[in-house]
């Protein structure tokens, strides 16, 4: 039996899905995959657009046992606003937009579909612009990279190169009030270990959830965003220590183990068993 749906900042594992392919649809709805992306953009080839139009509007109107969202085109071209007049008027859960540069995209897509959005950074000027495109409309819901296109973009290679990109698009989403950023695709599907080990350091530099290509990833994915027996279980002391520190007058104080806490290592412990469910 599926999970039940997840609110969109907790989602853990977000699996694209060819939009020419209803049947690897009904396979990820009934898989681990916390999400399932429907993908318009890069995985359909150029002459199957309108196909994958028409496919993505029946599943939009499915009813689905967890989210489906929609990568569309790049909303500046042709093909992206193709898609828009195709999902016009459809109960679509949510857009991704690839190649998010302007505010002026964000708008144009709301005229045409109201619905939250995940805004795709993939360029340095949508890097540059992070927190003003986090903040052009209540829609825009996540925020992500896209690390393959960004480095050609920029021009560089090798993992570290994005490190600065990555803490600033973090930034940008909590200054916006934002769920951690969706991290980008692992595209070495049969190196699990590589999988394991970026996601971890993924969450560890604020990220939350990832974007996977194959159903191998996501049990990895799903992991690394699920807090260890021992992290909610420090988490319960912290909160049952905040109680008795409020219950003696105090703000901050030493845990029974002789730990100095006070309300922001609090907050990220709520955060902890928020996500254990």
């Amino acid at each position: 039996m599926s999970s039940a749906p997840r609110a969109t900042g907790t989602v853990r594992s977000w699996l694209y899905v060819p939009a020419t392919r209803p049947d690897l649809l009904d396979k990820a709805m009934a898989g681990p995959a916390d999400a399932v992306v429907l993908d318009l953009e890069d995985s359909v080839p150029r002459n199957r657009k309108d196909e994958a139009r028409a496919h993505a509007v029946k599943a939009v109107a499915a009813l689905w046992p967890k989210p489906l969202w929609l990568r569309v085109n790049q909303v500046r071209l042709p093909e992206g606003r193709a898609d828009l007049d195709a999902l016009a008027g459809t109960p679509v859960q949510g857009l991704r937009l690839p190649k998010c540069e302007s505010p002026d995209e964000i708008r144009a897509v709301l005229d045409r579909v109201d619905t939250p959005l995940h805004l795709l950074l993939e360029t340095a000027l949508g890097v540059e612009r992070a927190f003003e495109l986090a903040t052009t409309a209540p829609q825009v819901a996540l925020l992500s990279l896209g690390e393959t296109d960004l480095a050609a973009d920029l021009r560089v290679s090798g993992d570290g190169a994005l490190d600065w990109a990555r803490a600033r698009v973090v930034n940008a989403a909590r200054a916006a009030g934002l769920a951690g950023p969706v991290q980008s695709v692992w595209t070495d599907v049969a190196d699990v270990e590589g999988l394991t080990a970026d996601t971890e350091r993924a969450r560890a530099r604020g990220f939350f959830g990832r974007s996977v290509i194959h159903p191998r990833q996501i049990p990895p994915v799903n992991a690394a965003f699920t807090p260890r027996p021992e992290e909610v279980e420090e988490a319960r002391r912290l909160v049952d220590s905040l109680r008795r520190a409020q219950d003696a007058g105090s703000a901050a104080w030493l845990d029974d183990r002789g730990r100095f806490v006070d309300p922001a290592v609090v907050a990220r412990a709520r955060w902890v068993l928020h996500l254990a469910g």
